[in-house]
């Protein structure tokens, strides 16, 4: 405890989440471990783990008072408790983790406070799950789980062991020094990136056909925003330059947009204090080569609209770089593979990731994604499908790689 971990921990906010099982007492020297580290604890009970252990000795040991209810605050105190702690948090840790617990998280029911500040927050979550072996071992527990993988929640397996009841097996929650080892890697995954200047670009560029209409796309932007946030919280002082309005942290520097010609602007005048650019927006190949001063009519007849080039973005970025690091998408629904090492190697990009946007859950508007990662040595990775916040995390794990810097990475 302390030494390296003080660093990584000190100022940290740290929400641990509590629930009912006969571990929870485990969680009481886990706190101590993270305060003693520096940490500013928040703790969190189910009204099932109150009946373990109490309240009180959390308060006592913690930084704040244990919170307990999702209610509570209606009357005078803090109405919305999950938004707060879930937004405010770096890290939420659930030790012990129940079963009853991990099918809400992984079902996205929010009928307690814990369960809703799991759902609030954008912060890495890491669970450590307790229960007997054969709730353990039962097939719903385990599809939970791989859910939650799935979704870039960190899992600290639990252990065999003398289990409540007399009789021994896997279900035994990890040892809270282990938990709080695993804690302090996750964290520190948010250093890697520090002191690296990155600029991400996101969204569908809109191209004007009159005051009223524009050629466009189905980018929603959320692959390029979620690959700005991982970027952030992994230490990188972020730009993103997106033509969508959603919500960010405020870490991140935002730069609107609304054509390819806007963000050609502001990419390539940042660009030579830039480290790593993410080109992650869907910018219009083509757009009218005259705009309508006035709303075109229909009474009108049918308009004829010629159509020009838009500013290779990706392109213009390749003949300009010198030591920076070029992440490229390529959108595909045929072919994926070859075209994206094609345009890897015709743009001089040092990384492609591309995906087949007619794949069910992996193209645009929707949470999740897959991908292939081609990089300019030739290596490629394929990935399963993942929520786009884990694939950016992937992606920045590779840029890490690139960058010299994987030896002070830590994979719990």
């Amino acid at each position: 405890m302390g030494g390296a971990a003080e660093p990584v921990l000190a100022g940290r906010r740290i929400v641990l989440g509590v629930s009912g099982g006969i571990a929870a007492y485990k969680a009481v020297e886990l706190c101590r471990r993270l305060v003693d580290a520096g940490a500013h604890v928040v703790p969190v009970l189910t009204e099932d783990a109150q009946r373990f252990v109490g309240a009180l000795t959390f308060s006592a040991l913690a930084s704040e008072p244990a919170r307990t209810d999702l209610f509570s605050g209606a009357t005078g105190g803090d109405p919305i408790p999950h938004t707060r702690l879930g937004q405010g948090a770096d890290l939420v840790i659930v030790a012990p983790a129940t079963a009853k617990t991990l099918g809400k998280y992984a079902a996205g029911i929010s009928d307690d406070l814990l369960c809703a500040t799991l759902l609030a927050t954008r912060a890495p979550v890491l669970v450590a799950p307790a229960m007997h072996t054969e709730m353990w071992e039962h097939p719903a527990v385990q599809d939970n789980l791989a859910t939650l993988r799935r979704r870039g929640v960190h899992v600290v397996d639990p252990e065999s062991g003398h289990l409540a009841g007399g009789d021994e097996g896997e279900g035994r929650l990890a040892a809270p020094e282990r938990i709080f080892d695993v804690a302090v890697a996750v964290l520190a995954q948010g250093h890697d990136l520090a002191g690296v200047r990155v600029l991400v670009t996101a969204g569908g560029t809109r191209e004007a056909i009159d005051p009223v209409r524009f050629v466009g796309n189905r980018s929603s932007g959320k692959m390029g925003y979620a690959v700005a946030e991982v970027a952030a919280r992994r230490g990188a002082a972020v730009t993103l330059v997106t033509t969508q309005g959603r919500p960010v942290s405020s870490a991140i520097e935002v730069v609107r947009v609304t054509t390819a010609e806007d963000m050609h602007r502001e990419v390539v005048a940042r660009f030579p204090e830039t480290d790593v650019v993410v080109m992650a927006a869907a910018v219009a190949d083509f757009r009218p080569k005259v705009v309508a001063a006035e709303k075109l009519k229909k009474h009108d007849g049918v308009p004829e609209i010629v159509l020009e080039p838009t500013p290779d973005i990706l392109a213009a970025l390749g003949e300009r770089k010198v030591a920076q690091l070029l992440v490229g998408f390529a959108a595909e629904t045929e072919r994926v593979r070859e075209r994206a090492a094609e345009k890897l190697a015709r743009k001089r990009v040092d990384l492609m990731v591309a995906n087949d946007v007619s794949e069910p859950g992996a193209g645009f508007e929707v949470d999740t994604n897959r991908a292939v990662l081609v990089d300019s040595s030739g290596a490629e990775e394929d990935t399963p499908l993942l929520t786009k916040m884990a694939l950016a995390g992937v992606i920045w794990d590779r840029v890490a790689e690139r960058l010299g810097r994987a030896e002070t990475r830590e994979h719990p």
